[in-house]
């Protein structure tokens, strides 16, 4: 009797070691953020008359846009492969090398005061090792501040300003931009969020909308929120890697009709009276929960930051961002909702990132609600509450995520877990960066939003999170020895207890579903069986789909573990379709050609749905 509680002491120890060290995905030397490999306490000031950059057009979004392209032409009487040429915002970025001071720090920084928000090297024209001259082209949003390149010397190791083009500007640098959608508390609301220059003194910000040909429109306020340096948490996000985020802005527009189409657009209304308009869109309200209509739901993690460009501050780190956005841009309609399940933008404490992200996505989360949850690379930073204690998010530690993202979290957006009813779907969305261990606060809410799902309208159940608390033969977890997030299948008696039918993931940048499983067996026995479910399923399918856009990740060498159906190493996302309470449909689409490369359906009464599985009635009924 003495033994056991000594052993579990011990087991509980050993658990906790393993939540408090630095995750090996974080640790591989594919996975470091480029702009962090730039020396930039190392830059000096070496100006040369004889080299020259030159930027045009000076000024952007003449008539609203909120992007552009910008011509840069350089030269150079020395060329090398170490000559790269930065885009920095604000312009005046060279009068501070040398001089930054960054919160809580008596000291200022040396060398450049900022990163770059993007850069190339001059190789990247083919003429110029051999001339000296180049031209390119850089894709330039609006981020409220002035910008200039800067013409460098020395490679990333000591880089040598040589020279800086004029300054270029958008002709309203704070006007609303990039609207982003997501589930508001209720399911008949949608927020709408923003960002902009304008703070609450200057303008009062709203959202136009009206359902969608009808000319009868009204006008919702939003709230205004932002964040300093004094909220982050460490390097880079509260050095060289921070940028003002501007004044981030949601609006909840309620008591929407299910399934109408609406019409909307953002503005804020000056003191003068005028008004400062965004883009306008349009979407399409949630269906009432239960009922019964085409429902399309896409999920995916891990997408990271495309190039459009072919700048190089990204380099490989995300190889499959923009082709994903492309795919999930053109095949927009053919889903109604998404679900982004964490690492969002890879950011990694270069901030400007951030708004390079929404105005990525803004295609897409401007028309259908794009859903987040939380992943390390957002939130995972030593001892600020987490549950792990490694640097993941690079002195991010959640402030930024939590606030250019609206999620209806029942207690704030620090605690990011929420429910989200989507018609016959009900979604419970975890935080795997906080404590979901029985006992926790994360735990009790995630039995009360399984138990909250009325399975004879709502049959579909789905419980997505960013790191994989079931099951996942990644090549990282086979070195911890788990084949999953250490600690994280002490959720399987909740999955079990509430039949839920299906748990998605992302952090493992591959794909693999397993057949239903409960304590390491199927419960659907044999693989010609895996790709049509009927009746009972008596476990629940585990999928992970961090294959959103970061680099991929191999699996466990051998023999694939007996639950494990399906695999893939591509980029792509996961489809669930339903159109009644009987039958729905899952795909797993690449992000390349837009093929279906897994599929199964599940075909069931309500009866299915309620039968009694192992552990999943109480031990004292005699159903059981």
């Amino acid at each position: 009797m003495g033994a056991k509680p000594l052993l579990t002491a011990a087991v509980l120890l050993l658990m906790v070691a393993a939540a408090a060290t630095i995750s090996v995905e974080d640790a591989a030397p594919d996975n470091i953020q480029p702009l962090s490999t730039l020396n930039l306490a190392a830059a000096k000031v070496a100006m040369d008359s004889a080299s020259a950059i030159h930027a045009s057009p000076d000024v952007l979004g003449k008539d609203g846009e909120d992007s552009a392209w910008v011509t840069v032409n350089f030269t150079t009487p020395s060329p090398s492969s170490d000559h790269w040429i930065g885009l920095f915002s604000p312009a005046d970025f060279s009068s501070g090398i040398g001089s930054t001071k960054v919160a809580g720090q008596q000291d200022a920084l040396p060398g450049l005061p900022m990163a770059p928000i993007k850069y190339k090297f001059g190789n990247c024209e083919p003429d110029f090792l051999s001339t000296g001259s180049g031209n390119t082209s850089f894709l330039v949003i609006n981020q409220r501040y002035d910008y200039s390149f800067g013409l460098f010397s020395g490679g990333k190791d000591n880089p040598k300003l040589l020279a800086v083009s004029d300054k270029i500007s958008f002709a309203n640098p704070k006007a609303p931009v990039f609207p982003r959608l997501s589930q508001g508390k209720e399911w008949n609301e949608m927020a709408v969020t923003w960002t902009s220059g304008y703070n609450i003194g200057e303008a009062y910000p709203f959202v136009e909308w009206r359902i969608k040909g009808e000319e009868t429109s009204k006008r919702t306020p939003a709230g205004t929120l932002t964040f300093t340096q004094g909220h982050l948490c460490g390097n880079p996000a509260r050095g060289q890697g921070y940028r003002d985020p501007g004044f981030i802005h949601t609006a909840f527009l309620k008591d929407l009709w299910p399934n109408r189409e609406y019409s909307y657009q953002i503005g804020h209304e000056l003191q003068d009276g005028a008004v400062a308009w965004g883009k306008s869109s349009t979407f399409r309200a949630s269906p009432f929960p239960g009922q019964a209509s085409l429902q399309r739901v896409v999920i995916f993690g891990d997408m990271g930051l495309g190039a459009r460009d072919g700048s190089s501050e990204l380099e490989g780190f995300q190889p499959g961002a923009q082709v994903t956005t492309d795919r999930l841009i053109k095949d927009l309609p053919n889903y109604d909702a998404v679900f982004h399940i964490g690492d969002l933008s890879y950011a990694n404490g270069f901030l400007a990132q951030w708004d390079q992200f929404t105005a990525q996505i803004e295609p897409i989360a401007s028309k259908v609600p794009y859903n987040v949850a939380s992943g390390n690379h957002e939130r995972t930073f030593m001892d600020t509450g987490g549950f792990y204690n490694g640097n993941d998010s690079h002195g991010e530690c959640g402030v930024p995520a939590e606030t250019y993202f609206y999620v209806p979290a029942p207690a704030h957006r620090g605690k990011f877990w929420y429910a989200a009813d989507y018609g016959m779907f009900r979604f419970c969305v975890a935080d795997t960066e906080h404590d979901w261990r029985p006992g926790s606060e994360q735990h009790a809410f995630l039995d009360s939003c399984f138990a909250g799902a009325d399975r004879k309208h709502q049959p579909w159940l789905v419980f997505l999170a960013h790191r994989p608390l079931g099951y996942s033969s990644n090549d990282f977890y086979e070195q911890e020895g788990s084949f999953s997030e250490p600690m994280g299948r002490t959720l399987q008696p909740l999955w079990q207890k509430h039949r839920v039918d299906l748990a998605v993931y992302g952090h493992v940048h591959n794909y693999e579903r397993t057949c239903p499983v409960y304590e390491n067996t199927c419960t659907v026995k044999g693989k010609d069986a895996q790709s049509a479910y009927t009746g009972a399923l008596g476990g629940t399918i585990h999928v992970v789909a961090g294959t959103g856009g970061a680099k991929l990740r191999s699996y466990a060498g051998g023999a694939w573990p007996q639950w494990s159906v399906a695999r893939n190493e591509s980029f792509g996302y996961v489809k669930l379709t339903a159109s009644d309470h009987s039958t729905m449909r899952f795909e797993f689409i690449h992000s390349d050609d837009g093929a279906v490369h897994d599929a199964f359906n599940i075909t069931r009464d309500y009866k299915d749905v309620m039968a009694c599985a192992v552990d999943s009635c109480a031990p004292h009924t005699l159903a059981n």
